[in-house]
């Protein structure tokens, strides 16, 4: 996730050009100081993926993708890349101040129908950066994308025992659906999600999430 062509927040747009929330790239840190820079995913960071997700302990695997393979399928990363901002939303997070900068952390919005109200809702983030205000960014500027495409309402399937993510979607103001065989269904509000977010003024990063995109 170089970010190469992409439109830094904050900078001047060109005469009459109106800006797209594909084109933003924000500069932020985490809760520790960590540099990171957010931006769209597009299908030329399928090699990112694929090095975030061999990157998670076997634990983390398991709650994201409900399996610990150390790798997946070549299908499954490149449904994680077939971004088109619409149907199909995404947001990855760098690390700026790391070698290499490599990818830390996505988050996805995947309509169920096509121009549909609903999608699905889902996060990762690398596990030496848990805990740092991340994923509460990232969705940010999820949830600020998917109100712009119409996405009002996302599904988040997860397993019973991942405790960060039931944390997360309840501090969103989600609502609990149901609970079978060890995965728990949640529904959120996105405007609602993105209220609470907005209430959280304590937190810069996502303060500046929504002063680049809300602007």
């Amino acid at each position: 996730m170089t970010g190469t062509g992409r439109q830094v927040a904050g900078q001047a747009e060109g005469a009459g050009r109106r800006r797209r929330i594909e084109d933003v790239a924000i500069h932020s840190r985490l809760n520790d100081g960590t540099a990171v820079c957010l931006r769209t995913i597009t299908p030329d960071d399928a090699p990112l993926i694929r090095d975030g997700i061999a990157k998670l302990s076997a634990e983390s695997r398991y709650l994201r993708f409900f399996s610990p393979a150390s790798s997946l399928p070549d299908a499954v990363i490149e449904r994680l890349v077939d971004v088109d901002g619409h149907d199909h939303i995404a947001w990855g997070a760098i690390c700026s101040s790391c070698p290499d900068r490599p990818a830390i952390g996505a988050v996805h919005a995947v309509r169920h129908s096509h121009d549909g109200p609903v999608g699905e809702f889902s996060v990762a983030v690398l596990d030496d950066f848990h805990g740092q205000g991340l994923a509460r960014m990232m969705t940010a500027a999820l949830l600020v994308h998917c109100l712009a495409e119409g996405l009002v309402e996302l599904d988040v399937h997860m397993l019973s025992e991942n405790a960060a993510a039931r944390r997360l979607v309840k501090a969103l103001g989600a609502s609990w659906a149901e609970e079978t065989a060890g995965v728990a269904q949640y529904r959120l509000d996105v405007a609602a999600g993105l209220a609470a977010l907005r209430a959280d003024t304590d937190a810069p990063g996502i303060c500046d999430v929504l002063a680049a995109l809300e602007a």
